[in-house]
């Protein structure tokens, strides 16, 4: 069996705060996106705690540019990823927006060769009461470089669910 497992992610949670000095809704031009990540992953015969945060701004109506970055604790060897990212969200529907995205990931692992991957994601933002809204999604991820004679998969899809409000 092989020793090395490449990490997956089995369920991420984001909360995100959007604000801007103008108070402008959810997914409008210069609009921020602050999130927490939590969630479960395993990775390495290990399973970890996921920890993280990122960071988002509307370049226009629904197109956001962001980063994010993830710490994998409780787990050996220490994992952490940084993900620059894009996201579009179709804000013309009112009730459901649907959104799709593509990320470069670099994860660090201790002990072992930092690994890149590129990704996409792609979901629904369901509109609640004022700015509220909750999102529900999947993510593809694809690493590159990647030899399935080390790692059991060199690519993953997971689920991401996403609880927001803008202030």
């Amino acid at each position: 069996m092989n020793t090395i497992k490449k990490s997956y992610t089995l369920l991420v949670l984001l909360i995100s705060i959007n604000a801007s000095p103008a108070m402008a809704a959810p997914f409008q031009q210069g609009s921020h996106n602050v999130s927490i990540v939590a969630g479960a992953g395993s990775a390495y015969g290990d399973d970890y705690i996921i920890l993280g945060a990122g960071y988002g701004y509307y370049l226009i109506d629904g197109l956001e540019l962001g980063i994010d970055a993830q710490f994998w604790l409780n787990g050996d060897p220490s994992i952490t990823k940084l993900s620059p990212q894009i996201k579009y969200v179709f804000t013309q529907p009112k009730t459901v927006k649907p959104y799709v995205g593509a990320f470069y990931r670099r994860t660090y692992t201790d002990g072992f060769e930092d690994l890149d991957s590129i990704g996409y994601r792609a979901g629904l933002y369901f509109m609640g009461q004022g700015n509220f809204f909750f999102g529900a999604g999947v993510v593809y991820e694809d690493y590159q470089d990647c030899s399935e004679t080390i790692f059991t998969d060199c690519s993953n899809t997971y689920p991401e669910i996403l609880f927001s409000f803008s202030m």
